[in-house]
């Protein structure tokens, strides 16, 4: 009994954390394009990239670069540091759920001896 308890509460964890880590491309998709009414292709055309790069990005299969941040700054009235931000905060949280078993394992420099110094 304990052990389906605990089960489903990993199960509901590891929900969450799916949930909570919104590809930057889906926030592009449903807080900019669908609202405004553009198409990807009609943004590709507009900041001057292939319609195939705004695609991937919206399937969550590509990063926004530096240079894609800029472009959707320009065209939406951003600024390329929000873009920047979730696609950086969006690759920790994916890093962090991927290598939890490993970062668990590193001990912080701290915790090893305090009493030396550097």
């Amino acid at each position: 009994m304990l052990t389906m308890l605990k089960l489903q509460i990993i199960i509901k964890e590891n929900i969450m954390k799916a949930i909570m880590n919104i590809h930057p491309g889906e926030i592009l998709e449903k807080d900019f394009l669908e609202p405004m009414g553009i198409t990807a292709y009609r943004l590709s055309k507009a900041i001057g990239v292939q319609q195939t790069r705004i695609s991937q990005i919206i399937k969550g299969k590509t990063s926004i670069t530096a240079d894609m941040a800029t472009r959707l700054s320009k065209y939406f009235g951003t600024s390329a540091e929000l873009w920047m931000n979730l696609q950086s905060k969006h690759d920790i949280r994916k890093t962090r759920q991927e290598k939890s078993e490993i970062l668990e394992q590193i001990v912080p420099m701290e915790a090893i001896d305090q009493s030396k110094t550097i």
